[in-house]
Protein backbone atom coordinates (compact mmCIF):
# COMPACT_ATOMS: atom_id res chain seq x y z
CA UNK A 1 0.00 0.00 0.00
CA UNK A 2 2.93 2.03 0.68
CA UNK A 3 4.25 1.82 -2.84
CA UNK A 4 0.79 2.53 -3.96
CA UNK A 5 0.56 5.90 -2.24
CA UNK A 6 4.02 7.16 -3.28
CA UNK A 7 3.42 5.97 -6.90
CA UNK A 8 0.04 8.59 -6.50
CA UNK A 9 1.91 10.90 -4.76
CA UNK A 10 4.77 11.29 -7.22
CA UNK A 11 2.75 11.53 -9.92
CA UNK A 12 0.07 14.49 -8.69
CA UNK A 13 3.26 16.25 -7.31
CA UNK A 14 4.96 16.20 -11.43
CA UNK A 15 1.36 17.39 -12.59
CA UNK A 16 1.48 20.48 -10.30
CA UNK A 17 5.04 21.16 -11.59
CA UNK A 18 4.05 20.48 -15.01
CA UNK A 19 1.21 22.92 -14.56
CA UNK A 20 3.40 25.40 -12.72
CA UNK A 21 6.15 25.41 -15.30
CA UNK A 22 3.42 25.75 -17.78
CA UNK A 23 1.89 28.82 -16.50
CA UNK A 24 5.82 30.01 -16.05
CA UNK A 25 6.26 29.33 -19.50
CA UNK A 26 3.11 30.92 -20.68
CA UNK A 27 3.54 33.98 -18.37
CA UNK A 28 6.86 34.67 -20.35
CA UNK A 29 6.03 34.56 -23.80
CA UNK A 30 2.78 36.45 -22.85
CA UNK A 31 4.78 39.14 -21.02
CA UNK A 32 7.50 39.28 -24.25
CA UNK A 33 10.13 37.87 -21.74
CA UNK A 34 11.50 34.84 -24.31
CA UNK A 35 11.05 37.24 -27.35
CA UNK A 36 13.07 39.56 -25.57
CA UNK A 37 15.84 37.27 -24.99
CA UNK A 38 15.70 36.25 -28.85
CA UNK A 39 13.44 32.97 -28.26
CA UNK A 40 10.20 32.87 -30.40
CA UNK A 41 8.90 30.83 -27.59
CA UNK A 42 5.10 32.18 -26.61
CA UNK A 43 2.62 29.26 -26.21
CA UNK A 44 -1.47 29.80 -25.73
CA UNK A 45 -2.74 28.98 -22.46
CA UNK A 46 -4.80 26.01 -23.87
CA UNK A 47 -5.92 22.54 -23.35
CA UNK A 48 -3.57 21.13 -26.22
CA UNK A 49 -0.57 23.19 -24.72
CA UNK A 50 -1.41 22.01 -20.78
CA UNK A 51 -3.12 18.84 -20.90
CA UNK A 52 0.28 16.99 -22.02
CA UNK A 53 2.69 19.13 -19.73
CA UNK A 54 0.68 17.93 -16.88
CA UNK A 55 0.61 14.16 -18.07
CA UNK A 56 4.47 14.17 -18.75
CA UNK A 57 4.70 16.17 -15.72
CA UNK A 58 3.49 13.77 -13.54
CA UNK A 59 5.67 10.65 -15.56
CA UNK A 60 8.83 12.43 -14.78
CA UNK A 61 7.33 13.07 -10.84
CA UNK A 62 7.82 9.20 -10.51
CA UNK A 63 11.72 10.04 -10.72
CA UNK A 64 11.04 11.00 -7.23
CA UNK A 65 10.63 7.07 -6.18
CA UNK A 66 14.33 6.40 -7.37
CA UNK A 67 16.00 5.05 -4.44
CA UNK A 68 19.04 7.06 -5.21
CA UNK A 69 19.74 10.77 -4.90
CA UNK A 70 18.05 10.84 -0.91
CA UNK A 71 18.77 13.75 1.11
CA UNK A 72 17.40 17.82 0.16
CA UNK A 73 14.39 17.46 -1.75
CA UNK A 74 15.31 20.56 -3.45
CA UNK A 75 18.44 19.01 -4.76
CA UNK A 76 16.36 16.19 -6.33
CA UNK A 77 14.22 18.74 -8.00
CA UNK A 78 16.99 19.96 -9.72
CA UNK A 79 19.04 17.21 -10.39
CA UNK A 80 15.89 15.52 -11.30
CA UNK A 81 14.62 18.54 -13.61
CA UNK A 82 17.89 17.72 -16.23
CA UNK A 83 16.22 14.38 -17.45
CA UNK A 84 13.35 16.14 -19.30
CA UNK A 85 15.95 19.56 -19.99
CA UNK A 86 17.74 16.51 -21.92
CA UNK A 87 15.35 14.79 -23.57
CA UNK A 88 13.66 18.23 -24.46
CA UNK A 89 16.68 19.63 -26.11
CA UNK A 90 18.31 16.14 -27.67
CA UNK A 91 15.07 14.68 -28.98
CA UNK A 92 11.85 17.13 -28.69
CA UNK A 93 13.19 19.64 -30.40
CA UNK A 94 15.12 18.51 -32.76
CA UNK A 95 13.25 15.18 -33.91
CA UNK A 96 9.45 16.01 -33.31
CA UNK A 97 9.47 19.20 -33.57
CA UNK A 98 11.99 20.20 -36.08
CA UNK A 99 13.52 23.47 -34.39
CA UNK A 100 17.15 21.84 -34.49
CA UNK A 101 19.62 20.74 -31.84
CA UNK A 102 18.78 22.55 -28.21
CA UNK A 103 15.68 23.98 -29.67
CA UNK A 104 18.29 27.05 -31.28
CA UNK A 105 16.26 27.65 -34.63
CA UNK A 106 14.09 29.29 -31.53
CA UNK A 107 16.83 31.40 -30.18
CA UNK A 108 20.60 31.05 -29.05
CA UNK A 109 19.28 31.20 -25.65
CA UNK A 110 16.41 28.12 -25.82
CA UNK A 111 18.45 26.32 -23.77
CA UNK A 112 18.90 28.20 -21.03
CA UNK A 113 15.22 28.81 -21.06
CA UNK A 114 14.39 25.58 -20.76
CA UNK A 115 16.70 24.63 -18.13
CA UNK A 116 15.21 27.70 -16.21
CA UNK A 117 11.80 26.30 -17.25
CA UNK A 118 12.14 22.53 -16.09
CA UNK A 119 14.27 23.94 -12.65
CA UNK A 120 10.56 25.41 -12.01
CA UNK A 121 9.20 22.36 -12.91
CA UNK A 122 11.36 20.27 -10.44
CA UNK A 123 11.55 22.33 -7.62
CA UNK A 124 7.71 22.89 -7.39
CA UNK A 125 7.30 19.17 -8.06
CA UNK A 126 9.59 18.94 -4.99
CA UNK A 127 8.05 21.26 -2.91
CA UNK A 128 4.85 19.81 -3.28
CA UNK A 129 5.94 16.13 -2.83
CA UNK A 130 7.20 17.79 0.66
CA UNK A 131 4.32 19.71 1.57
CA UNK A 132 1.63 16.37 0.75
CA UNK A 133 3.92 13.63 2.34
CA UNK A 134 4.54 15.73 5.68
CA UNK A 135 0.88 16.63 5.76
CA UNK A 136 -0.25 13.16 5.00
CA UNK A 137 2.01 11.40 7.59
CA UNK A 138 0.26 13.30 9.86
CA UNK A 139 -3.14 11.89 9.20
Amino acid sequence: MAFLTNFSLTFAAGAVGGLLNSLVVWYFGLQGINQWLGVQLAPALAPAFLYPRLVWGGIWGWLFLLPWGRGSRWRQGLVYSLLPTLVQLFYIFPYRLQKGLLGWELGMLTPALVLFFNAVWGLATAGWLALTTRNFSRS
